[in-house]
């Protein structure tokens, strides 16, 4: 009678235990079923107390690392929430490591200024913004961009952002360096960052940066990439208008790399050579937001045999890209990683020459907003961007030699022949 006595205030106390959990908050842990007495009268009392102190110590931790995150109900929710969380973390610290290593100084005014075309075009102009953006998040400022309609506007909208004494003034494109020197001379306490504008080394503004590109290299690899990858030894380009040296640069890149493949790789090459043709967009128009004639232009090279497009040049070069890949064709995208800007050509899409645009005017502006901005010239980064969905379609040989292709444009050891 004794011994059933014991047993059942063992059980009595288990459930106040229990009971008291449930009330301190502590949702992670489930009420365990109620056994029989005797069961619960074998359970060691030390043993509940340790499970609770291990429970209650989870459920600390668990508020420690993540203070925000709803206790999970089961031990496989508890897992998933910490791996979830991890990842959060992982990527905040990523994200707090970047801001860090770009330590905002002043916060400024910035205004950006885009060329022909609109400042969504998916390529130069929407990466030049979406740059000037990072700043203004980093910041804690609003930015402003103003679309430019007709190189005739391209003093005039500058002058807004002048009337209106922001800071910093970005403006984007070749077309535009002329406009935007007079700006700079006139206006010494402004900064202003010119996208594709190489400043002259004989009369560099201290308060103008042109930021430019290696655009040949970019273009020397895609080049070896459609020389690798065409049936027809046909291959083409449409891009926006040779007057502007970036443009030049892409294209005569792109016809360069090819012969280097078939110079020194034959083997990768199966019609054995290959024929490049270069189409650029008159000056006058919207060579850069003039995605019919891209499109129209790629038709006329597929009818000629063709079976390789790259686009580059804005809303135009984007038009032969979708044209092409609505073709069944290869195609190959401009300025930024296009698999992820324009999705109907993705499947199709070999590759991209890059450019990193964005990161290039940010980096300027933070520099602006440490006062460490130099009048002058800065080369910013170009690369070949993956392969995506055609991964599988492109031979590991020629993967390999556009590998070495590219470490080698960068170190210098392999030269474009490119002087645009």
């Amino acid at each position: 009678m004794r011994k059933l006595s014991y047993a059942g205030l063992l059980t009595v106390l288990s459930m106040l235990a229990a009971l008291l959990l449930a009330a301190c908050g502590d949702n992670t842990a489930t009420t365990a079923p109620a056994t029989t007495a005797a069961a619960a009268a074998t359970t060691a009392p030390a043993a509940t107390t340790a499970a609770a102190t291990t429970a209650a110590a989870t459920t600390a931790a668990a508020t420690t690392a993540a203070a925000t995150t709803a206790a999970a109900t089961t031990a496989a929710g508890t897992t998933a929430a910490a791996t979830t969380a991890a990842g959060t973390t992982a990527a905040a610290t990523t994200a707090a490591g970047t801001t860090a290593a770009a330590t905002i100084g002043k916060k400024l005014k910035v205004g950006l200024v885009t060329d022909t075309g609109r400042v969504d075009d998916k390529s130069f102009n929407q990466s030049a913004w979406e740059g000037v953006q990072q700043f203004g998040q980093a910041a804690g400022v609003d930015v402003k961009y103003i679309e430019t309609k007709d190189q005739k506007d391209y003093a005039a909208n500058i002058k807004q952002f002048v009337d209106e004494k922001y800071d910093v003034i970005v403006t984007v494109g070749f077309l535009m360096a002329d406009a935007t020197v007079a700006a700079a001379k006139a206006n010494p306490n402004i900064l202003f960052v010119g996208v594709d504008q190489g400043q002259d080394p004989s009369a560099i503004l201290p308060n103008l940066v042109g930021l430019t590109f290696e655009e040949d290299k970019a273009g020397f690899a895609i080049g070896a990439l459609a020389a690798g990858m065409t049936q027809s030894g046909k291959i083409g380009a449409v891009v926006g208008t040779k007057s502007v040296p970036a443009v030049v640069r892409y294209a005569e890149g792109y016809k360069a790399g090819a012969a280097w493949l078939v110079a020194n790789h034959k083997d990768l090459v199966k019609p054995g050579n290959v024929s490049v043709t270069l189409t650029y967009h008159p000056d006058s128009g919207s060579p850069f937001n003039d995605p019919t004639w891209g499109a129209q232009q790629t038709q006329s090279l597929i009818q000629a045999g063709n079976d390789i497009i790259f686009g580059g040049g804005g809303a135009t070069g984007n038009g032969a890209v979708e044209a092409g890949a609505s073709a069944g064709i290869y195609v190959i995208g401009v300025d930024v990683d296009q698999y992820f800007t324009l999705p109907k050509a993705a499947p199709k899409l070999l590759s991209s020459a890059t450019k990193d645009i964005k990161n290039g005017v940010f980096q300027s502006l933070v520099a602006a907003s440490n006062g460490q901005l130099k009048g002058g010239n800065t080369i910013g980064p170009t690369g070949l961007a993956p392969f995506h969905d055609t991964d599988s379609a492109i031979p590991a040989a020629l993967k390999s030699v556009l590998a070495d292709l590219v470490k080698g444009l960068q170190d210098g050891s392999v030269k474009t022949g490119v002087k645009a």
